[in-house]
């Protein structure tokens, strides 16, 4: 990951996403936000169940790719390869980063 010069907070996304929703959690300000699925998570407790919910219904790994930048907003296409349909994938995953933390986190669905 370090050779597509990702900031931290992204980093420190991917590495945390192999781990627990708690890790993921610290990831994002207090009032960040994840829409997924449709669905939007607001606030570090919202988050944590989310990825707790997401780490009970499926395994998965998730490798950073590619990386564009468009004003605040990170653009990261992640091969991920699990127990999902329409496993491996490559998902572009779009992050918004303020005061060096993760804002707010969109993923396709």
């Amino acid at each position: 990951m370090k050779d597509l010069n990702l900031p931290e907070p992204i980093i420190a996304y991917f590495n945390a996403d192999a781990n627990d929703g708690r890790a993921v959690a610290r990831c994002f300000n207090p009032d960040g936000s994840v829409r997924d699925e449709g669905k939007t998570h607001t606030g570090l407790a919202a988050i944590e169940a989310w990825k707790a919910h997401t780490a009970d219904r499926y395994r998965y790994t998730a490798t950073p790719i590619k990386v564009e930048k468009n004003e605040r907003t990170y653009f990261v296409t992640s091969h991920v390869v699990g127990d999902f349909p329409g496993s491996p994938i490559d998902l572009r995953y779009a992050f918004t980063l303020e005061r060096g933390k993760i804002a707010t986190l969109e993923i396709p669905g």
